[in-house]
């Protein structure tokens, strides 16, 4: 009498049940930067005043993507449970069901809703770059052209999956990740790049100007960027590389990554860890300064150091510190 004996690979079936624990982990970790967020977009921030003018739409970011992600880790938790004990008798047995997991529709539900959420976490970084550049043309067209055409390809990647095919022979996946990395990279550089301009023309008009604000908005921008495009550089590499076992840790949990990168900024902003306006007026910031180049200086008196100069012509009004800094804060939030 023979026994059927299902194929294993132990080291996918180990990294299906780790990945799911790190996914796990990590969507705790997702909860409670929520949780925290939304109380602090719904109360005065530290140093008092608000915090910004679109605070409703940080609050309906931050639920809708919470709402996503959490149908999405749902889903392949469910799937995992069903791998190991619902379907245990099932032929080819867990390896079969990790490998050919998409005829199963939990697990189209749990792919689209992360896919969706996606959608809207780059929708925010895109918000957050055009407002910083003022919506000129030569950078809002180039970046909603690659939006657009990351939608496109995660749409594709939901249709295959519909029909069956497994996740790991969907080619188009890689070219999906690039384009997330590229629009992450790409946005972090134009951020980083019109901060440092910002930064540099105010040190050029006030040669005492404190910029502590400017490098800490860039340091923080570049963490918040550096861990998700890490973490999906090893999944494009994993899954071009046909290496399933890695491929499935990093899909377990690069949703939550990238909600976490989002929210580190939001709730920085919301509870004043990233420099407010307020904190600059808590400061002895010293008053808007005036700089004239027709033969006379004119100071904040009004009074001209020369006689018969012209002080009405050629005449620059700086911004003070703290007028940079809400617009900064505003367009980071």
């Amino acid at each position: 009498m023979s026994s059927y004996t299902p194929k294993t690979d132990l080291w996918i079936e180990r990294s299906r049940l780790a990945g799911m624990l790190l996914g796990c982990v990590s969507y705790g970790v997702f909860f409670l930067l929520t949780v925290q967020s939304c109380v602090a977009l719904m109360r005065r921030p530290q140093y008092g005043g608000k915090i910004a003018g679109h605070r409703l739409a940080l609050l309906s970011y931050v639920v809708i993507t919470f709402v996503l992600v959490t149908i999405s880790v749902a889903a392949n938790a469910k799937y995992t449970e069903m791998i190991w004990i619902n379907l245990r008798d099932a032929p080819g047995g867990p390896l079969a069901l990790i490998e050919n997991e998409m005829p199963y529709r939990i697990n189209v539900l749990a792919l689209s809703s992360g896919h969706v959420g996606e959608w809207f976490m780059h929708a925010l970084l895109l918000h957050r770059c055009f407002a910083l550049w003022k919506w000129a043309k030569r950078v809002t067209i180039p970046m909603i052209t690659l939006f657009l055409a990351m939608i496109g390809l995660s749409i594709r990647i939901q249709m295959l999956a519909s029909s069956g095919i497994a996740f790991y022979d969907i080619d188009v996946e890689p070219a999906y990740l690039c384009t997330q990395v590229g629009l992450n990279v790409i946005y972090t550089i134009l951020v980083v790049y019109i901060l440092l301009d910002m930064r540099n023309k105010m040190k050029a008009v006030v040669a005492q100007y404190d910029s502590s604000l400017y490098d800490t908005v860039v340091l923080m921008m570049v963490e918040s960027a550096m861990g998700y495009s890490i973490f999906t550089i090893i999944f494009i590499v994993a899954f071009a590389l046909h290496l399933n076992g890695i491929t499935t840790l990093c899909f377990l949990s690069i949703g939550q990554v990238q909600g976490i990168s989002q929210l580190f900024i939001i709730l920085r902003v919301a509870t004043g860890r990233a420099y407010t306006d307020e904190y600059w007026l808590s400061r002895a910031a010293a008053p808007p300064t005036s700089i004239a180049f027709a033969g006379a200086v004119v100071t904040t008196t009004g009074r001209s150091d020369e006689q018969g100069a012209r002080p009405e012509q050629n005449i620059i009004q700086t911004y003070s510190a703290s007028e940079k800094a809400a617009e900064v804060d505003v367009c980071i939030a």
